[in-house]
């Protein structure tokens, strides 16, 4: 194919429906960015729908990142809340891959909004783990540590000093989660097929959480799910070398986040670590009490947050997840998710009530 008098050669592992190389071409050399052949075009795996492509063009390294072959009807724009959040944090020391440039207007490839961002030299140890860190217990230790410093850091930024204001909707966030994700959970009863949910607890911990809601909380960048699963270690040691996919970013309680970590960090009670993968098998991590402190190293992090009420956080982390990951379920149950996979997930949402119940007794 040839664009502006340069050849442009589709690579031929690469789908033209997902990303159109000549189209790519034009797009980058518009944007100022270094011309020439694209090389070593391949696709990266993940845990997320959306699609990734890694390639190289006039000597930089580059991954495109862009929604599935079949767009939902909200990838685009969470794309694009993608990009936004990721061109605000560079430059704020929070782990995260860097935007290079971004495609908003998803009339120039084919309906589908895209960005470019740096690759991130590491590994997901949800999915394998080193040698090294495989063998060496205060390696592990660090890298637990080290997944409560790197969100620490994302709680110390100001989102409004990094152009993030009006990005989310912060006003009444904690006053809302419990009402809003009760009417998610009835709404799976509208999938034929599903009974309803049975989840022991579910009232207990929700009258709870209602009852105990923080009085006051600070605003700022919540990335909305993070687990280990979502971040990318160093190989040569225990550092984060990303944050990845933070398709479920807003502006919130950024203590959510934490508790998010807690109740879904490694631990031998139940399925509700399933996300932990290689690394929760290897043990060795620090505890739930370790990571605040960790967490809590960091005053400008922890300024005008109340980590006493950390317990409620990750409560209500529990609560959330478990009601998203039954959704998977109830379709499951209509007959659009496959059978294994909504019994694997209902069995971790009832892990998750447990742990839930568990936060509340201890």
């Amino acid at each position: 194919m040839r664009l502006k008098g340069v050849a442009v050669e589709q690579p031929e592992q690469i789908d033209p429906e997902l990303v159109d190389f000549a189209v790519l071409d034009g797009w980058m050399d518009a944007e100022g960015l270094p011309g020439g052949p694209f090389e070593n075009a391949a696709h990266l795996s993940g845990g997320t729908q959306n699609v990734l492509i890694r390639f190289s063009r006039g000597g930089r390294d580059y991954v495109l990142r862009r929604g599935p072959r079949h767009l939902r009807a909200r990838t685009n724009e969470v794309l694009r809340r993608e990009a936004r959040v990721l061109a605000a944090l560079d430059g704020t020391g929070v782990p995260a891959p860097r935007i290079i440039a971004a495609c908003p207007d998803e009339r120039v490839m084919g309906g589908a909004v895209f960005y470019l961002m740096t690759p991130v030299e590491g590994f997901n140890a949800s999915v394998s783990l080193p040698e090294r860190h495989t063998r060496d217990a205060a390696v592990r230790h660090a890298m637990g540590l080290n997944a409560a410093r790197a969100l620490s850091a994302l709680g110390a930024v100001d989102h409004e000093a990094v152009g993030l204001a009006g990005f989310g909707k912060p006003e009444g966030f904690l006053e809302r989660q419990v009402g809003r994700w009760t009417s998610e959970l009835e709404s799976y009863r509208e999938l034929a097929g599903y009974p309803g949910p049975d989840i022991p607890g579910l009232g207990r911990v929700a009258r709870w959480l209602e009852a105990g809601r923080p009085a006051t909380w600070r605003p700022g960048v919540m990335h909305g799910d993070y687990h280990l699963a979502n971040l990318m270690y160093s190989h040569g040691g225990p550092g984060v070398a990303a944050i990845v996919d933070w398709e479920m970013c807003t502006i919130g309680d950024p203590l959510l986040d934490l508790g998010w970590l807690l109740a879904t960090w490694p631990g031998d009670d139940d399925e509700s670590a399933a996300l932990a993968g290689p690394l929760g098998d290897a043990g060795g991590l620090p505890g739930p009490d370790e990571l605040v402190a960790a967490y809590a190293e960091r005053a400008d992090a922890t300024a005008g947050r109340d980590l006493s009420a950390i317990t409620w956080y990750a409560v209500l982390a529990c609560f959330k997840l478990g009601i998203v990951l039954e959704g998977t379920h109830a379709r499951a149950c209509a007959g659009k998710a496959p059978k294994e996979t909504g019994d694997l997930l209902h069995s971790i949402t009832l892990g998750l009530f447990r742990r839930a119940e568990a936060f509340i007794a201890a």
